[in-house]
């Protein structure tokens, strides 16, 4: 807008609105303001790139996977950690060299740790399956030996005289003297330590339920022969 053409708005502002107060244009004002817009608009433009990211593509997706990658490495290293703590033989070699055992070493013994384990529970199954075959064969025992009171029971036999007290002394002395002669035989006595083990080696193989029952009718049998004749 020119000088002459403000001068002639302002005239006619003066016979419009004559109470009313000029409107004055100035050059002044106007540049002013838009300096005052242009440098607003500046400073939001500044305040948008300070708030945006300003690293590329490439630096957000390598930092992303080297995060990925610490997490991974922590989480393989917590669970070296909880497997050497659940293996006794990590704990021990750990203990005794001082030092912190490889993850090839964890492995290994954790492998040859549960190898153990397995073997173990082998032995347990064969040893319960073992017992529960002994405690089949004593049930049938036990039946056996109750369907022989009961019918022995049940037969009215003749009437026999009491048996005296030599006899029943000579039966438990029968008794002992076999067990006894097994016992020296098996026993040995050259020190403490043999002695122990050979008397749970002897009471294993000659006091088993079978062998002691064998040892009663045998001496029972050659006692009836002794007194009937």
């Amino acid at each position: 807008m020119s000088e002459d053409a403000g001068d002639d708005q302002w005239a006619e502002d003066l016979k419009r609105e004559p109470n009313s107060p000029p409107t004055v244009f100035s050059r002044c004002s106007s540049t002013g303001s838009i300096h005052t817009l242009s440098s607003s608009a500046h400073n939001t433009d500044d305040e948008d790139d300070s708030g945006t990211d300003t690293r590329s593509y490439k630096e957000r997706r390598r930092e992303a996977h080297t995060q990925a990658e610490q997490k991974r490495r922590d989480a393989i290293k917590k669970g070296y950690d909880a497997l050497q703590a659940l293996v006794p033989t990590c704990q021990q070699a750990d203990a005794a060299s001082g030092y912190k055992l490889s993850k090839a070493t964890v492995l290994h013994k954790s492998i040859d740790y549960m190898q153990y384990l397995a073997q173990q529970r082998r032995k347990q199954e064969d040893e319960r399956n073992a017992l529960r075959k002994e405690v089949m064969a004593l049930r049938i025992m036990q039946a056996n030996y109750e369907n022989m009171v009961r019918a022995h029971q049940a037969q009215p036999g003749p009437t026999e005289t009491r048996v005296s007290d030599d006899t029943k002394f000579q039966l438990f002395r029968a008794i002992l003297d076999n067990l006894f002669n097994s016992f020296n035989a098996s026993v040995s006595t050259a020190n403490f330590s043999e002695l122990s083990g050979c008397v749970f080696a002897w009471l294993e193989e000659h006091c088993k339920p079978q062998r002691l029952r064998f040892l009663v009718q045998t001496v029972l049998d050659t006692l009836s022969v002794q007194s009937s004749s």
